[in-house]
């Protein structure tokens, strides 16, 4: 080989790693933090590690996948796995949120059922009970001593 080919081969290469780096774009740094930032408030509202564990962890194992991507400078395949880790984190956090929200609605309703309960058996012990005779209230006035017996007692 000579010293040109060499050199043509030498730049050829350097040429394609040049086009190479170029096709991965930006550092994903706006990504990450998004992604650690979504995942940390899921994290701390604890409704997401209640009720939808499954995908907070998955978002969890994704921006390790992001950041795995990131240190080996395959940027794209680390925005990638960043994205993916904000919306898996953001799914967790709507299905804890729903999930809150569910038990609450439940609590309220046993609440409200309770409240009905005592409302119908405080109405039940003020009325008569079913199927007994109802009675006039008793005359309890003091006849007039001359009245006669069998005559009306003017009042």
């Amino acid at each position: 080989m000579t010293q040109r080919t060499w050199v043509l081969s030498g730049t050829a290469i350097l040429a394609l790693g040049a086009l190479g780096c170029a096709t991965q774009g930006p550092k994903p740094s706006q990504e990450m933090t998004r992604a650690r930032s979504v995942i940390e408030q899921a994290d701390k509202g604890g409704n997401a590690q209640r009720y939808a564990s499954a995908d907070l962890q998955k978002a969890h194992d994704e921006l390790s996948d992001a950041e795995k991507a990131d240190q080996a400078h395959k940027y794209d395949e680390a925005r990638r796995y960043a994205e993916a880790a904000e919306v898996d984190a953001d799914v967790a956090t709507a299905r804890g949120n729903a999930g809150d929200t569910q038990r609450a609605a439940q609590q309220l309703q046993k609440s409200n059922e309770t409240l009905e309960s005592e409302s119908n058996r405080n109405a039940a012990g003020n009325a008569p009970p079913p199927n007994s005779p109802v009675t006039a209230p008793l005359d309890t006035t003091v006849p007039d001593s001359s009245a006669t017996p069998g005559t009306d007692v003017p009042r």
